[in-house]
């Protein structure tokens, strides 16, 4: 990084921390809460640094506001070894903890992140638009000529500008001028492509295109049949959760990644079928809906611990 470089990454941080301080001070105006939503959308890089301010604050509680500070100050060796210190010393919030439990360490270091249940949209350097789903995770590379976008953690939606790559930890992903989801899983990285095309390489063995319309299952050692899917389909980008006589157990397995805490289910209702267009933002209404329409009692013990057991007949 070069002087000026590193001048302009530091007046930055500073920005970030003045803003930082003067919401923890008690509290913005509604002209200030304006003021930093205008600062916050200047670039990808002043909500990148916004969201590392944030992390801090919300992860930390003990941790002095000098490390702060140098946290968002330092280059990103420096920057890592302080956060780990934070690590050390800090206490976690609790419901911070419930927000945050499906993200690793990794995550909570990236440029950008959602919590469970968070969504977040923004518009690149280049001009693409970029989706976060729920406990997502990314970094960002757009310096010196780079277009690179690396999958953390979760899943995300690109609608490219032009050409851009998004790493994982599976290979590369090459498109132009294309819009596609790529989610992180246990067995690979599902890529599904609604317009245009994309370039899979995987760490080893040869690559293969997805055109519109196709979906594939990026290895680390190799690419999965190419699939058929309907592109059309609204899903978590417009906030809904869809099921066409689907496992309630399936349903229920997707919904959970959207809830904060624990929601278990007796074995017993796995295979009911469900059908219905659900609002992601309301998760709540979406279990009560479903104990509306199946033979099953939602059991809340808090907020955050639920549980689902089939409805007794007292007929």
């Amino acid at each position: 990084m070069n002087a000026r470089t590193d001048d302009a990454a530091r007046r930055l941080a500073r920005e970030a921390a003045q803003w930082l301080a003067l919401q923890d001070a008690g509290g913005l105006s509604a002209e200030q809460r304006d003021s930093l939503s205008r600062w916050r959308e200047r670039s990808a890089a002043h909500e990148a640094l916004w969201q590392k301010a944030e992390a801090l604050r919300e992860r930390f509680s003990q941790v002095p506001a000098p490390l702060a500070a140098t946290c968002l100050d330092r280059p990103d060796p420096d920057r890592r070894r302080l956060l780990g210190q934070a690590l050390a010393v800090g206490t976690l919030v609790p419901l911070g903890w419930l927000g945050y439990r499906q993200l690793p360490v990794d995550s909570w270091r990236a440029d950008l992140r959602t919590a469970t249940g968070e969504r977040r949209g923004l518009t690149l350097p280049d001009g693409s638009r970029l989706q976060l789903n729920t406990a997502s995770a990314v970094n960002l590379d757009f310096s010196l000529g780079r277009q690179r976008v690396q999958l953390v953690a979760g899943e995300i939606a690109v609608d490219s500008a032009g050409s851009l790559q998004v790493q994982t930890r599976q290979g590369l992903l090459r498109a132009g001028g294309a819009s596609f989801c790529v989610r992180l899983g246990g067995r690979g990285c599902a890529v599904s492509v609604s317009r245009g095309q994309v370039d899979l390489q995987p760490l080893s063995g040869p690559g293969a295109r997805v055109d519109a319309g196709q979906r594939a299952l990026l290895g680390a050692s190799g690419i999965g049949a190419l699939q058929p899917f309907d592109a059309q389909l609204p899903g978590w980008q417009q906030g809904l959760l869809l099921a066409n006589n689907q496992r309630l157990g399936e349903l229920l397995r997707e919904l959970r990644r959207y809830r904060p805490g624990l929601l278990r289910w007796d074995p017993a209702l796995e295979r009911l079928a469900v059908t219905g267009t659900f609002q992601l933002d309301d998760t709540d209404r979406i279990l009560a809906l479903l104990a509306a329409s199946l033979p099953l009692v939602v059991h809340y013990r808090t907020r955050y611990w639920v549980s689902l057991t089939p409805r007794e007949n007292t007929a």
